[in-house]
């Protein structure tokens, strides 16, 4: 590659780095003789696909030029950086020297909106028809669709791409206006809605969609954004919603201060949360609620849900159904399938749950084994929260040395 080639991919790369919409739980693609790319539950860049394994993907910007002015991106065309492009061969080129010195396993491909929105969906779908059609590509390629594209401009990047998002970005309509003028959440949602309906035609392939949602740039609260989410969700726009928490890149008076922490906390309890609402069949609404409209901090969402109902619990292990044992704090799903196995040859005690690789250390406050309770604190909300909150004791590691002389009188060295 050319000197400025490096500098492009230098550039475009480190603008790309503070999206995180990019995850996959793969996709299945059947390989064929004389084509390259053979994906098999794939991946991002550096993260676990569903069978564990950490894969990689080339995670660039076309370009980072961009007419819109959204106050907290670093790419907004006020901000004096420096600024680069790659014409769609050049990308094309580099995704697959990349693919044959195995540095890569598809491609994450986003952009700044260059010129209009459909010229740079157009520059977009080239690179994807040279990846394709020209070198018979058949790996993974995520495209992140540009709001306000033509419908069949979005089709035709859905037909090409193994998955693609849309970030919503704020979860309101009131703070994109204070932030991000040049966006509305019906725009940046319709090449969603235009991708899902795509997708479900006849003999179309169903396609994975994600967005993300920036975490404490604005006022909402836990329960607005998870009202979004699962309303996304519900509506199946959605396979997976990303949260990122805020890291401050502008000066801006309707934004955080410049040097604010992000909220990684708050943007690890949310995760928690959409955990709930994807697999455990909860509703946003338990989870949060107007009198406790933020996710505790302290403890999970399912630990807080259930200090919230202790009229389901103390839960009896052996009779309770699957979706109540889910519904116990520190069950996941493997130890209740466990359960549901071992209980039908014989009655659970704590030290059969113990033998079966079963964590107690929060679950035991919220079940009963035979009808037994554990005996360390009482079934009282305020004991409980305090017993789970409170950091246990380091143990104290004590070495033996040859000097020690209670040492050499047990082992008879002197």
């Amino acid at each position: 590659m050319k000197k400025d080639i490096y500098e492009k991919m230098q550039i475009l790369a480190d603008s790309a780095k503070y999206d995180v919409s990019c995850s996959s739980s793969g996709s299945d693609n059947n390989h064929k003789t004389g084509e390259l790319g053979a994906t098999q539950n794939s991946g991002i860049c550096h993260t676990f696909t569903a069978d564990g394994r950490c894969v990689s993907l080339l995670k660039v910007l076309l370009t980072n030029y961009c007419i819109y002015d959204c106050a907290y991106c670093i790419n907004k065309k006020s901000n004096d950086i420096k600024r680069a492009a790659f014409s769609p061969r050049e990308l094309a080129d580099i995704t697959i020297n990349f693919y044959k010195r195995n540095y890569i396993e598809g491609l994450f491909l986003s952009s700044g909106i260059i010129d209009s929105e459909d010229h740079t969906t157009n520059l977009i779908l080239r690179v994807l028809k040279i990846l394709r059609y020209e070198y018979k590509f058949n790996g993974y390629i995520h495209v992140k669709l540009i709001p306000g594209a033509d419908e069949k401009l979005i089709e035709q990047v859905v037909s090409l791409a193994n998955r693609v998002s849309s970030n919503i970005e704020l979860p309101s309509d009131k703070s994109l206006k204070l932030l991000a003028p040049n966006k509305t959440k019906e725009k940046v949602l319709q090449p969603l809605k235009f991708a899902r309906d795509y997708s479900l035609e006849k003999d179309k392939k169903p396609i994975g969609m994600s967005t993300q949602l920036i975490i404490g740039a604005t006022p909402e609260n836990d329960k607005d954004i998870l009202k979004l989410s699962s309303a996304l969700y519900d509506k199946a726009l959605l396979k997976r919603v990303y949260y990122s928490a805020y890291i401050p890149v502008n000066d801006n008076k309707n934004l955080p201060s410049i040097i604010t922490k992000p909220p990684l906390l708050r943007e690890h309890r949310l995760y928690q949360a959409d955990w709930l609402l994807r697999f455990y069949d909860f509703s946003y609404d338990e989870i949060v609620s107007d009198e406790f409209p933020n996710l505790d901090e302290q403890l999970d969402p399912k630990t807080s849900w259930a200090l919230r109902n202790l009229s389901f619990f103390p839960m009896e292990i052996n009779t309770v159904s699957k979706d109540e044992l889910l519904r116990i704090p520190g069950m996941g799903v493997r130890s209740v399938f466990k359960i549901l196995k071992a209980r039908k040859y014989k009655s659970l005690n704590f030290d059969d749950l113990k033998k079966l690789g079963i964590s107690l250390k929060r679950a035991k406050y919220f079940i009963r084994c035979k009808g037994k309770y554990q005996r360390e604190i009482p079934f009282e909300n305020d004991r409980i929260r305090t017993a789970l909150i409170t950091p246990p004791e380091a143990k104290k590691i004590i070495q033996p040395s040859l000097f020690d002389i209670e040492y050499s009188a047990i082992t008879g060295e002197l």
